[in-house]
């Protein structure tokens, strides 16, 4: 070192102000390089104690010099201690901010000493001590962790470090900060973590309490959920088909899920968490304005639960009872909080353990995952805890944030949302979507069916009435009944709606509707759309979606629709709305002219004929040349490029209507219709080589052995054979048949375009 420190001398020209820079850039060209200088310990401490002022390095070089020369099984672990709480000093304060601010990465200029710290190699400093039993032993793990947050980017590169913070989680005291600094360290980690590679996964998960459980889970969300690319072109159908044929094997995050479901015990537990009640004293809700002050400082349930902890060790001093969590919730400890803070604590595990329950559900092991919250009487939980906890009745307002914006200030916005996305994954297209009512629900649709003599849906009369809800109201009426009184402009309105239009989709059923109708949801709807004033249209298109399937071959719909919109002034504000974004109101537009087509078969029916007599939203639809304006911008709005997961139903929507035309033998019609509209709009050939190249990309979608194609079929009631059949015709390179594209396309405008398809 002596060495080392004649080197590092430098001429009398130099000022000590550039002297201090050129160690820093000399040291930092070391650890890039690879070559030279690579930490500080390896310079004197004579000569750091000399730059120490002028840099305002507060000692902290010097203390990981002394750290470093410690580093050996006979040190004197009191004088580390001392230390390492000297260090965690300096470092606390930037840590915290790190926490509850932005989580921004060490920089010299927001974190000078955190900076300083890891530019004298303070990590690899720490990370020597950090491993040893004595050390680990003694208690200064914790002291460690404390200052390690700020320094989360130089850890996150060091897979076996990152591991070994996992066995850390079985120590109860050290259990919170190594929480947080494993969520730190992947968030800012460009490769997600393997769960398989975590050393005894499942023993460790089953030594957790339920309180380390729920914080578990907010851990466990950043390594089941597909990373966010962050960029929009990488959502479009083309990039996601093409990174599946080159992403052959599943997902990280998906080998993930596997380990989870995996482990045993570990749904039936977060189920368990999930439904969890929360005893509330009289006159809790008073003290939810000063909670308002709160959620800025406690948006994260680490930092709430460091608070708790705080409370429990006190208390540990003057009892003997367990601090587990099942005992807290009962124990003087719990009742010396205020009520509405211990309400918030269970509301921020539960939002952890919802969005866990919610990934695992949308997962390639989905069917699995809802045969154990079946099992395990999720649905009927979440019903008993919904007036008390869920939706309970509060006396502030809050200010409600878009669907799409990643805004967590309130728990509460965060609970019900992620309550909501539960519901809708739970119910879409599966059978289990029956277990959101009571018994006297089901009683009530088998007499729907009766009455309407037709039989009842297989799925309910499988249904195990021990896994429903109980009480006076299953889950989708007491959801229907808040739905009702919501704000005009809520964005919980939007999620309402994907829940409730969830249980309806897949196969068309009467029942299911007509239950829905009697609670006056048609007319809940209607009065959204053209009565409310609202204008987001997020909300207007899961209204859209959900009127559509409310409304599909329903003939109670269409007469109960006609009661509402009563006057012309209410039509064309209902038609405004649909033709101001297709792209929102297309899957409703196609649920009216699948109906009509029914009908249109049902004249032996005196009601049918009534209805569609006296229908304007009937009557406006079945003119071909209302159905050609649709299909023209259809067609306009949407190409191979552009398409998405939220668009694509516009072609899908298109497509019917051809089907629809093709079955009437009116194709050749349509199809020179959209010529002629080219021709007068001034660009022959655009149109329909756009539609003909939307086509050949709907073939490679749809045709595809991993695609299930059986939402088309159910949602459409037509057979998937007729839509490629369809799809053949229209595609057909025979230039004479009157049912091919090609054929309306002159020779010099051929292939427009197609460049783009072979992307």
């Amino acid at each position: 070192r002596g060495s080392m420190a004649t080197t590092e001398r430098l001429g009398p020209s130099r000022t000590r102000r550039n002297s201090n820079k050129n160690i820093l850039t000399r040291i930092r060209h070391g650890q890039i390089s690879g070559g030279g200088l690579s930490r500080g310990t390896e310079m004197s401490e004579a000569l750091l104690q000399e730059r120490d002022h002028q840099a305002k390095w507060h000692g902290i070089p010097v203390m990981l010099q002394r750290l470093y020369d410690s580093s050996h099984l006979n040190s004197d672990l009191s004088q580390i201690h001392s230390i390492i709480k000297e260090v965690a000093s300096f470092l606390s304060m930037e840590a915290m901010s790190f926490v509850t601010e932005e989580r921004r990465t060490a920089q010299e200029s927001t974190s000078p000493n955190t900076y300083t710290f890891d530019l004298f190699g303070g990590v690899d400093v720490s990370l020597q001590h950090v491993g040893t039993k004595a050390y680990r032993a003694d208690g200064l793990v914790s002291d460690h962790i404390c200052y390690m947050e700020g320094v989360t980017k130089s850890l996150a590169s060091r897979d076996d470090f990152v591991m070994f913070l996992f066995t850390l989680m079985s120590n109860k005291k050290t259990f919170l900060q190594t929480a947080t600094l494993i969520e730190d360290i992947l968030g800012v980690r460009k490769e997600m973590i393997q769960l398989e590679g975590i050393p005894n996964l499942p023993s460790l998960v089953q030594s957790f309490n339920q309180q380390q459980l729920a914080n578990f889970c907010r851990i466990l969300s950043v390594t089941i959920t597909e990373p966010d690319l962050g960029n929009d072109d990488k959502h479009t159908l083309l990039a996601k088909n093409a990174q599946q044929k080159t992403n052959l094997c599943p997902s990280h995050s998906e080998v993930n899920q596997v380990a989870l479901l995996n482990i045993p015990g570990f749904i039936e537990r977060l189920c368990k968490l999930a439904t969890r009640k929360v005893s509330e004293a009289s006159g809790a809700s008073s003290l939810l304005l000063e909670l308002q002050d709160w959620y800025t400082l406690l948006d994260n349930a680490l930092v709430l639960d460091t608070l708790m902890q705080m409370a429990t060790e006190d208390a540990e001093q003057s009892s003997t009872e367990s601090p587990d969590e099942s005992s807290l919730v009962t124990s003087p400890l719990r009742h010396s909080l205020p009520q509405s803070m211990k309400i918030v604590h269970e509301i921020m595990y539960k939002v952890e353990v919802l969005y866990v329950l919610c990934v695992l559900l949308i997962g390639r092991q989905r069917n699995q995952v809802h045969r154990m919250l079946a099992e395990f009487k999720l649905i009927p939980g979440l019903n008993n805890l919904f007036d008390k906890l869920i939706w309970r009745k509060q006396t502030s307002t809050h200010v409600l944030h878009g669907q799409n914006q990643n805004c967590d200030c309130s728990p509460e916005i965060s609970f019900k949302i992620h309550f909501l996305r539960l519901l809708q994954s739970f119910s879409d297209h599966h059978e289990n979507k029956y277990l959101l009512l009571n018994a006297q629900e089901l009683n009530e649709l088998s007499a729907i069916s009766l009455k309407a003599n037709i039989p009842e849906v297989e799925a309910l009369v499988n249904t195990d009435r021990n896994l429903i809800c109980d009480g006076k109201k299953g889950l989708l009426t007491r959801l229907l009944s808040v739905m009702k009184k919501e704000p005009a402009e809520s964005s919980f309105r939007f999620w309402q709606a994907r829940a409730v239009e969830s249980f309806l989709r897949g196969s068309t059923s009467y029942a299911d509707q007509v239950f829905l109708l009697k609670r006056g949801l048609l007319e809940h709807i209607l009065f959204c759309i053209i009565d409310s004033g609202c204008k987001s249209r997020d909300v207007l298109q899961s209204y859209f979606d959900l009127l559509g399937e409310l409304m599909k071959f329903n003939i109670d719909s269409f007469k109960r629709f006609n009661k509402y919109v009563n006057t012309e002034e209410k039509f064309q504000t209902f038609m405004t709305q649909i033709n101001s974004s297709l792209v929102d109101s297309n899957m409703l537009v196609r649920c009216i002219i699948l109906s009509l087509d029914r009908f249109e078969s049902q004249t032996d029916d005196v009601r049918v004929v009534e209805v569609l007599s006296e229908c304007s939203l009937l009557s406006y639809m079945v003119r071909v040349e209302n159905r050609l304006t649709i299909l023209f911008r259809l067609v306009n709005i949407i190409n191979v490029q552009t398409l998405t997961q939220e668009n694509v139903s516009c072609l899908n929507t298109s497509l019917v209507v051809l089907m629809l035309a093709r079955r009437q033998s009116k194709l050749s019609l349509y199809l020179n219709a959209l010529r002629e509209k080219e021709y007068t709009e001034k660009y022959p050939g655009c149109l329909l080589n756009n539609f003909h190249n939307l086509l050949c990309f709907w073939q490679r979608h749809y045709l595809n052995k991993d695609k299930d194609s059986t939402c088309l079929e159910n949602s459409s009631c037509i057979l998937f054979t007729y839509w490629k059949e369809t799809v053949s015709v229209l595609l057909d390179s025979d230039r004479t048949s009157l049912c091919a594209i090609a054929s309306y396309i002159d020779e010099a405008y051929m292939d427009l375009g197609r460049d783009f398809l072979e992307v």
